[in-house]
């Protein structure tokens, strides 16, 4: 059970500087919330000189994956950097999407080959099958290894809106997985560990959720 009253000294150690990437798709009242209550520090910017500066970058998202891809191009060399630096960069939903190398979503749309940030190798899916797109609702986090944003999670359950879900190309990216017609990853992380996204909206997701931006905020603090 994850305790909503931490001590001031609870809150203070996890204290950690966060920006929010501001580039027009994400849900960004929702994520600075919960980030808030995970006791962070957090700076919603449109700036990209801003990432060297934080503790921790989150790329939230909600819709196409092009139309991510094109608006986050002004801030992809500051978050290429930050990555090689080591900073923690959190992608959710589109933002996990969009630390892939490609989505078959631009290819469905007849609109050829876009690039993601190909932080973690792999392209994005649709769903096939007889069940319902997109995916909505509460499903079963499985961890499948050890990685500290996952740290007390295994078997709880998230909440998850989208109709695409990542395929990286080494398994060992995936951190944990879902099912819904189809096991699908719904937590990846590069090789680094530092590089990592979920499927699933944290700031949707309860105390399941608000234990994993806890997670991601202690990460950062280090």
């Amino acid at each position: 059970m994850v305790r909503d009253d931490m001590s001031e000294a609870q809150t203070q150690r996890t204290a950690a500087s966060v920006v929010v990437v501001d580039y027009g798709l994400g849900n960004l009242r929702s994520a600075t919330r919960g980030l808030e209550r995970a006791g962070a520090a957090v700076e919603i910017t449109d700036d990209p000189a801003a990432f060297a500066g934080a503790d921790g970058i989150v790329l939230p998202g909600v819709g196409a994956f092009r139309e991510g891809v094109e608006n986050a191009g002004p801030y992809r060399e500051a978050l290429l950097d930050a990555a090689d630096a080591g900073t923690p960069v959190f992608g959710i939903c589109l933002g996990m999407q969009m630390l892939l190398t490609t989505s078959e979503e631009a290819e469905r749309a007849g609109e050829g080959d876009v690039e993601g940030l190909d932080l973690i190798p792999g392209r994005n899916v649709r769903f096939t099958g007889d069940r319902k797109v997109p995916h909505m609702g509460w499903n079963e986090l499985a961890v499948e290894r050890d990685h500290p944003l996952v740290e007390g999670v295994d078997g709880e359950y998230a909440y998850f809106v989208h109709s695409y879900y990542a395929e990286p190309n080494d398994e060992n990216a995936v951190v944990a997985r879902t099912e819904y017609g189809v096991d699908f990853p719904a937590v990846v992380a590069d090789e680094s560990g530092t590089v990592f996204g979920t499927q699933f909206h944290p700031e949707k997701s309860g105390e399941t959720g608000l234990r994993i931006l806890r997670n991601f905020v202690d990460l950062c603090a280090e």
